[in-house]
């Protein structure tokens, strides 16, 4: 817009300039003064116009640079809050990336003590297995042995009677 308001103002220069040579050429050929003063006029108008436009132009200018300059401002507001808040992304990345470190190695310790209680559990799977062969065995003897006894009760009682069969006799 200022580039093309200055096109016109020199535009606008320029005509005046050439209105005013032509008005000088018809002077100088004796222009009557009612049309030297209607150029005149115009010359005046004219000018003001182009003064005009230089203030509009000037006046253009100035908010330009005034809404750059609130522009740019607010750019590097928002640029350093976006730094900001990158650095604070950054900062909860690291925190959350210690974290993650620190339960990786709780998580590979657990691991760890899961394989040993497995291998533990195995070993406790290997003995019961064992001490339930020695119960059978055990059992198997503690059944032999009580029948063994209960054959012995009952030759037992048949001796006490045989002998007490015997015993009555012998006294009598």
């Amino acid at each position: 817009q200022l580039l093309e308001a200055k096109a016109s103002l020199t535009l606008a220069q320029t005509r005046h300039a050439l209105q005013l040579q032509q008005a000088k050429a018809q002077m100088i050929n004796m222009v009557p003064k009612k049309q030297f003063d209607q150029l005149q006029n115009s010359l005046r108008e004219e000018q003001c116009k182009a003064q005009q436009l230089q203030e509009n132009l000037h006046r253009q200018a100035e908010q330009t640079c005034r809404q750059l300059f609130r522009t740019q401002e607010e750019h590097e507001r928002l640029l350093q809050a976006a730094v900001e808040q990158a650095e604070g992304l950054e900062h909860n990345l690291r925190s959350a990336e210690a974290v993650l470190a620190e339960r990786a190695a709780q998580l590979k310790d657990a691991q760890a003590q899961l394989s040993r209680n497995k291998l533990l559990i195995k070993d406790l799977h290997e003995e019961n297995r064992g001490f339930a062969m020695a119960l059978q065995v055990a059992e198997l003897k503690q059944k032999s042995t009580e029948e063994k006894n209960q054959l012995l009760e009952e030759q037992a009682s048949a001796l006490k009677q045989l002998i007490g069969k015997i015993t009555p006799a012998s006294l009598r």
